[in-house]
């Protein structure tokens, strides 16, 4: 049993801190992690497009990863990250291109790729195509990178039809790209490096190819956003870039080379010098500026606290000025969602979506509200027409559903459904639900497209998917459906000996899983379902407490790398660890107040 006045004062704790993290402007920024894989990427870009122009940032991307190297030898996509091969590959292809010789690193580089993948470049190239299977997303990109630092032979990377870019937007969904729905100019830069270095034996396709290659470049420079940055990403607005810059078409050129090819160089380069972090360091993206808005306001609204935030009239009008009102040029999405970020680079999806529909529901409830209510109904009709087939809904576009990240998600399906509770739409409610039973894994957890855990099988994390379904069933009230009861007990059934949650069993704890976890486990208890048992009750009790400790000796600040930024790259978002504990603890406070909880807390 948590005292009343300890647990309030840790709310109020957390509270404060989130509220210090906004911007001038009334928002919530962020701040993402560094990440060894954008910083190894945008060195080799800058490098290939100048190298003496760029040599202060190149020497200073090497000295930062130089000075990250993880223990083994290997490195991770952020600093808290395990090692793995792609991004150490990735590194080991920075020194190499570079030619830079620290012995020191690069003896203990080269004893993790033989310990992991072997001495041989085949080897090498093998145990990035396994790491992806199927999807050549980032797999190509990879091994393009590594065949022009000298590490494998160009016939390690496989040919990507580039041509199938100057298709019709309508059509790609059609023709089974390689590659997901975002990484578009990936497909066609890399494609034409890979086409330039190792030709098809097929005269038809060279043909094909040479044809398309100047059409599907200004299709590239058209995608590009004003920012320079594709996605707003570091990693893909580099892998576009060293593919175009090492063109030997560029080269010949010289300084004189211009066109689609050479604006797109120039753009995604000043990006890149944009990027960079004052240590030499490039993150993964450059904010979640909408998404960390939307978090943190649908946080304090489950707190029922949304009267602490003294910038509502503010933050309301920034996230309605970020709704799409213009046919998007890059997935040729229709106007009416949210993308994650304010910056020209991002692309509207439905986790975003659904997450700026539920903080303007908090902030106006009511929908006879003039032009909200009608920006309202056009981010409902955007995800409506979003829904997929079987039921699910995906991130960026409708009927992609061959590779992982453009398939149908769970968490994604349970943010869309609580977000369209106002609609009152039942078919498309019924498919939802049903196609979230069947995702519902034998021992009761879903699994979310976007998180994982590093230090559970597969990296996947079925605490935040199960989490997040479970609110939807809450919000609906549906708690007392075997689905339901099935993911609760699961949540209960994987909480670790200290109170608190990793991604699955035997993860060690986070603040950000146990949060999550805490969140929904409070609000279905507080309704007097599900947790029968004393035992039962003092389990999430135990998971309150390690918060509340969590937070009263600051480590609720404290980052873990929970989050996926496209083809299974880890970040860690700064604010995720405080918005999941202002949500947890102001509905552990909340219900508090009211008498069928007062056994729980």
């Amino acid at each position: 049993m948590i005292p009343p006045d300890r647990l309030r004062a840790a709310y109020i704790t957390a509270r404060e801190a989130l509220l210090a993290e906004r911007v001038p402007e009334g928002h919530w920024v962020g701040e993402l992690s560094t990440s060894a894989l954008s910083t190894a990427t945008a060195v080799m870009a800058l490098h290939l497009v100048d190298t003496d122009k760029h040599r202060q940032l190149i020497a200073g991307g090497l000295r930062w990863l130089a000075e990250h190297q993880n223990a083994d030898g290997g490195w991770g996509d952020t600093t808290k990250s395990l090692s793995n091969m792609s991004t150490t590959m990735l590194c080991r292809a920075a020194f190499a291109l570079t030619a830079n010789d620290c012995s020191s690193v690069l003896d203990k580089l080269e004893a993790y790729l033989t310990e992991h993948a072997g001495t041989t470049s085949c080897e090498r190239a093998e145990a990035i195509r396994r790491r992806y299977g199927k999807d050549r997303t980032f797999s190509v990109p990879i091994l393009m990178s590594c065949a022009l630092a000298g590490l494998v032979p160009w016939n390690e990377a496989p040919r990507l039809p580039f041509e199938l870019a100057c298709l019709p937007q309508s059509w790609y969904r059609f023709v089974r790209l390689p590659v997901v729905s975002y990484a578009l100019p990936s497909l066609i830069a890399i494609g034409q490096c890979v086409h330039e270095h190792r030709r098809s034996f097929n005269p038809l396709r060279n043909l094909v190819r040479r044809l398309a290659r100047g059409l599907s470049l200004k299709v590239l420079r058209r995608i590009q956003p004003t920012s320079g940055g594709y996605l707003e990403a570091t990693p893909l607005t580099s892998f576009v870039v060293m593919a175009l810059a090492s063109s030997p078409r560029r080269r010949r050129a010289g300084s004189a080379s211009e066109g689609p090819s050479a604006e797109v160089i120039d753009e995604g380069v000043r990006f890149l010098i944009n990027s960079v972090r004052p240590d030499g360091s490039w993150p993964i993206d450059t904010n979640l500026a909408t998404w960390a808005t939307t978090l943190s306001v649908n946080a304090l609204a489950a707190a029922g606290d949304l009267e602490s935030l003294d910038t509502k009239d503010a933050i309301l009008q920034w996230l309605l000025g970020q709704q799409y009102q213009k046919r998007h040029p890059y997935t040729g999405a229709e106007p009416g969602g949210w993308a994650w970020t304010n910056l020209p680079g991002g692309v509207p999806d439905c986790d975003d979506t659904p997450g700026a529909l539920l903080a303007i529901q908090a902030f106006h409830p009511l929908w006879d509200d003039g032009d909200i209510a009608e920006d309202r109904c056009r981010g409902m009709d955007w995800m409506l027409a979003l829904q997929n087939h079987d039921g699910g809904f995906p991130t960026f576009c409708r009927g992609w559903g061959i590779l992982p990240f453009d398939r149908s998600g769970s968490d994604l399906t349970a943010h869309a459904l609580r977000a369209l509770i106002p609609a009152q739409d039942a078919p498309p409610r019924s498919r939802a639900l049903d196609y979230l039973a069947r995702q519902q894994r034998p021992d009761g957890s879903w699994l979310p497209l976007w998180f994982g855990n590093q230090h559970a099988p597969d990296d996947i994390n079925p605490v935040y998917g199960t989490s997040r379904v479970l609110a939807a069933y809450r919000d609906l009230g549906l708690k007392e459906t075997a689905e339901c009861q099935r993911g609760v007990k699961y949540l209960l059934s994987v909480q670790n000996a200290d109170g608190g949650w990793g991604g699955a069993k035997d993860c060690p704890s986070s603040v950000e899983e146990t949060a999550l976890a805490v969140e929904v486990l409070i609000d279905l208890a507080a309704c007097g379902f599900a947790i029968e048992s004393q035992n039962r009750k003092r389990q999430v009790d135990r998971g309150i407490e390690w918060l509340v400790e969590a937070v009263e000796s600051g480590r609720f600040r404290e980052t873990s790398p929970i989050g996926f930024y496209f083809a299974k790259l880890w970040y860690y978002e700064k604010l995720y660890p405080l918005i999941f504990t202002v949500a947890a603890l102001g509905r552990a406070v909340l219900r508090k107040r009211e008498p069928d909880a007062q056994a729980m807390v």
